[in-house]
C-alpha cells in the first residue's frame, strides 16, 4: 500500500473546481423502501418505509429524520449479515455495506466509502467518474496530483472530500459518507498522545457534524467500528454524534434466518440433523447469522451429522473465538455433591439452581461475591455449581492489554457477547485484581474505565437472573464497595476451612474419590482428622497425590497407598505457612458474609468491632 507524500492545503468553504456535475443516478425502485428526507411525506410514512428494517435501522431513521444530526456511529455486530427484503419483497440477508446501499441510503445520489486500506471508493461507477473529474479541478487549484494517486491518510482524504461534498451539496445532491474501520481513523487515545494528523482528523469530523451547510442538506457521515471504546471519545461523546448499536441476533431473529436458509431444504436437513430448526434457533444464543450459516451449510453441503453435543461444541468454539480467547466455557461433570463441607453455602446455591431451572430470574441476586481464605475451594465450588444450574457458565480470563484502548475494547466485546448469550453465569476469579477500582491510578485511567464498564453492566436491572456474576476472591476487602453493594454482587458467600471432625471426614472422602486413592477410613492417620493441624482441601489433595507418588515407587510393585505410606507422608508434609495472611483472609470473609448461617459457629456471635480491629492489625503486620 502506497501513501502519497505531497501534503495538500485544506480547502476553504468557497473552493470551486471546474468539475462537471454528477450525472443523476437511477431512482430507487418503487418497491424498495428508502429514506428520502426531501419528500414531505417521509416523516408521516416512516413506519411504512422502514417496516422491513432491523430495529437499529429504524432507530437510525428516527434520529436522522429529526434533521438535527448528520453524524452516526454504527458499532457492534457490524461484520454480520443484515436482514432486508429483495425486489420481490421476500426476506434476504446481505452484508452491512449492501444494506446501506440498497436500503438505508438508496435514495442518495452519492454514496462514498472510505477506509485506510481501500481509500476512497463509490457505490456506483457514475459517482466515481464524477469524483475523478472534480479531483482534476482540485489538483489544478492546489497543485496536487491526487487524480493519479489518491491519498489514503485521513487528513488529506478529508480535505479532498470536504471540497467535493460542498460542491455537490450546493448542486442539490444527497450524500452519504461511510467510513469503515473508524477505530483506525479516529482511534481512542489520551489527548497528549495524539499526533498532528490525529488531531486534524478529529477536527474535520467535529466540524462536519455541526456545519450549517451539512446540517441543512441531505448529508450523512457514518462511522463503522466493532467497539465503541476504540473510537476517540470526543467524537463518541459529542452531542452532535449518535451511536447506534447493532446487537447479535436474538432467538426470533435466529429462527427467521434458519427458516429462510432451509426453505425447500427442510427434508435434507432433517436427514442429517438430530437438532430441529426450532431447537437450533433456541440453542445458539451468542451466535450471529454468519456463524449460523456456517453450521447449516456444513450439514447441508458436507452431510455432517448435527447432534446436540456437536452443536454445543460448535457454539463454544465460535463464542470463544469471537471473544478472542477471553471467555472460556466452564465444562464439568461435577455437581455440588462433590463439594465437601460448606453445607449451608451448598444449600443456598442449590436453591439458586432450582430458581434458574424453574424460570424465576426475578428472585435471583444480580451477582455473588464468594470469599474465603486460600484453599477453601471457592473456584471448585462454583465450577461444581455450573454442573447443576442448567445454563452455560463462562469464565472471564485476562482481558487486559498493554495497548492503549485495547483493554476497554476487549471488555466491551465480552459484555456484548454475554448480553447475547443470556441466560448465562459468569465466573471471575481473583476478582479484586481483574475488575479495577474507581480510585485506581498509574495506568492512564484504564482501571477506572474498566471499573465503570463492569459496574454499569452488573447493575443493569434487565440482567437480573439472566447474567449472574460470581466474583471470587480471597481478599474481599480489596474489592471496591461499589461492586459489593446491593444491586451488583448482592449475596456474599463465605467459605472456610473445616472446623469439625465431621467436616474434615467429609472433605477427606471427597479428596480420596477425586484423587482415586483407595484406602479405608480406619487407616487414615488421626493427625488428618483431629484438628490439631489445619488442612485445607488443597492440602489434602496434595497429600493424597504425594502418597500415590510414594506408593508408585514402592518395592512391592502394587502401587497401593497403605496406612504406613500415608502416615509417613502426613508426618513429612510441611505446607507453606502464612498464618497471618490466612487469618486476615478468614476474618475479611467473616466481615463480608451477608448470611449469619454461613459462618462457622465461633464467628457467629463474635463482636464485629473486635474483628474489624483485628483485621486492621493484621493488615499492618502482613504489609
Amino acid at each position: 500500500m502506497e501513501d502519497p507524500t505531497t501534503p495538500s492545503p485544506e480547502p476553504t468553504p468557497d473552493t470551486a473546481t471546474t468539475a462537471a456535475p454528477a450525472p443523476s443516478p437511477e431512482p430507487a425502485p418503487a418497491d424498495t423502501p428508502s429514506l428520502d428526507v426531501e419528500s414531505p411525506a417521509a416523516p408521516s410514512l416512516l413506519e411504512q418505509y422502514t417496516a422491513h428494517y432491523p430495529e437499529w435501522g429504524k432507530e437510525f431513521a428516527r434520529k436522522y429524520l429529526t434533521k438535527t444530526l448528520n453524524q452516526f456511529i454504527l458499532y457492534g455486530s457490524v461484520r454480520d449479515l443484515v436482514r432486508t427484503v429483495d425486489d420481490a419483497g421476500r426476506p434476504d440477508y446481505v452484508s452491512l455495506r449492501d444494506f446501506l446501499v440498497r436500503d438505508l441510503f438508496s435514495a442518495r445520489d452519492i454514496i462514498v466509502f472510505y477506509d485506510r486500506s481501500s481509500g476512497i471508493h463509490f457505490s456506483d461507477r457514475e459517482s466515481q467518474i464524477d469524483f475523478n473529474r472534480a479531483l482534476s479541478g482540485y489538483d489544478t487549484i492546489f497543485g496536487t496530483d491526487f487524480a493519479k494517486k489518491l491519498p489514503r491518510d485521513p487528513v488529506r482524504v478529508f480535505s479532498v472530500l470536504e471540497n467535493y461534498f460542498r460542491l455537490r451539496l450546493a448542486d442539490g445532491k444527497r450524500i452519504a459518507c461511510v467510513m469503515d474501520y473508524a477505530e483506525t481513523i479516529v482511534p481512542m487515545a489520551e489527548a497528549s498522545s495524539y499526533s498532528a494528523d490525529d488531531r486534524n482528523a478529529i477536527v474535520f469530523l467535529q466540524k462536519w457534524a455541526h456545519d450549517p451547510l451539512f446540517l441543512e442538506k441531505d448529508f450523512t457521515v457514518l462511522l463503522v467500528a466493532e467497539n465503541l471504546t476504540e473510537l476517540n471519545q470526543q467524537i463518541v461523546q459529542s452531542a452532535y454524534t449518535a451511536e447506534i448499536n447493532i446487537p447479535l441476533p436474538a432467538e426470533p431473529a435466529r429462527a427467521d434466518f434458519v427458516a429462510w436458509y432451509l426453505e425447500g431444504k427442510e427434508e435434507a436437513f432433517g436427514l442429517q440433523s438430530q437438532v430441529s430448526p426450532r431447537a437450533l434457533s433456541a440453542n445458539t444464543a451468542g451466535l450471529g447469522f454468519i456463524q449460523l450459516r456456517t453450521i447449516l451449510a456444513d450439514v447441508l453441503e458436507n452431510r455432517t451429522r448435527l447432534t446436540f453435543e456437536a452443536l454445543s461444541d460448535l457454539k463454544k468454539e465460535f463464542i470463544e473465538a469471537e471473544a478472542h480467547g477471553m471467555l472460556e466455557f466452564v465444562e464439568t461433570d461435577y455437581t455440588l455433591d462433590m463439594v465437601a463441607g460448606h453445607k449451608e453455602a451448598k444449600t443456598h446455591l442449590r436453591h439458586a439452581a432450582i430458581a434458574l431451572k424453574n424460570g424465576r430470574p426475578d428472585v435471583m441476586p444480580m451477582g455473588y461475591l464468594v470469599s474465603g481464605p486460600v484453599g477453601t475451594g471457592k473456584t471448585f465450588a462454583i465450577t461444581c455449581f455450573a454442573g447443576e444450574i442448567g445454563i452455560p457458565m463462562v469464565k472471564l480470563k485476562n482481558f487486559r492489554s498493554q495497548w492503549q484502548g485495547r483493554t476497554e475494547a476487549n471488555l466491551e466485546r465480552i459484555l456484548a457477547l454475554l448480553e447475547a448469550m443470556t441466560p448465562v453465569a459468569v465466573m471471575i476469579d481473583e476478582a479484586d485484581a481483574a475488575l479495577g477500582d474507581r480510585d485506581s491510578s498509574g495506568d492512564s485511567g484504564v482501571s477506572k474505565r474498566v471499573f465503570g464498564q463492569i459496574a454499569s453492566f452488573m447493575s443493569n436491572p434487565k440482567h437480573r437472573g439472566r447474567i449472574v456474576f460470581f466474583l471470587l476472591t480471597a481478599r474481599p476487602d480489596y474489592m471496591p464497595v461499589d461492586l459489593k453493594r446491593q444491586g451488583r454482587a448482592e449475596e456474599h458467600i463465605a467459605l472456610f476451612y473445616p472446623s469439625t471432625r465431621e467436616e474434615r471426614e467429609e472433605l477427606l472422602r471427597v479428596m480420596l474419590k477425586r484423587t482415586k486413592v483407595s484406602i479405608s477410613m480406619d487407616d487414615i492417620p488421626e493427625a488428618l482428622l483431629n484438628g490439631e493441624r489445619t488442612f485445607s482441601g488443597a492440602d489434602m489433595e496434595a497429600l493424597m497425590t504425594r502418597a500415590k507418588f510414594r506408593a508408585a515407587a514402592s518395592s512391592d510393585g502394587t502401587g497401593q497407598v497403605t496406612r504406613e505410606i500415608l502416615e509417613d507422608v502426613v508426618d513429612d508434609f510441611m505446607p507453606p505457612t502464612y498464618p497471618l495472611e490466612v487469618e486476615l483472609q478468614t476474618l475479611a470473609a467473616v466481615l463480608e458474609c451477608t448470611s449469619r448461617v454461613l459462618l462457622p459457629e465461633k464467628y457467629r456471635e463474635m463482636d464485629r468491632e473486635t474483628i474489624v480491629r483485628r483485621v486492621d492489625e493484621l493488615k499492618k503486620l502482613v504489609k
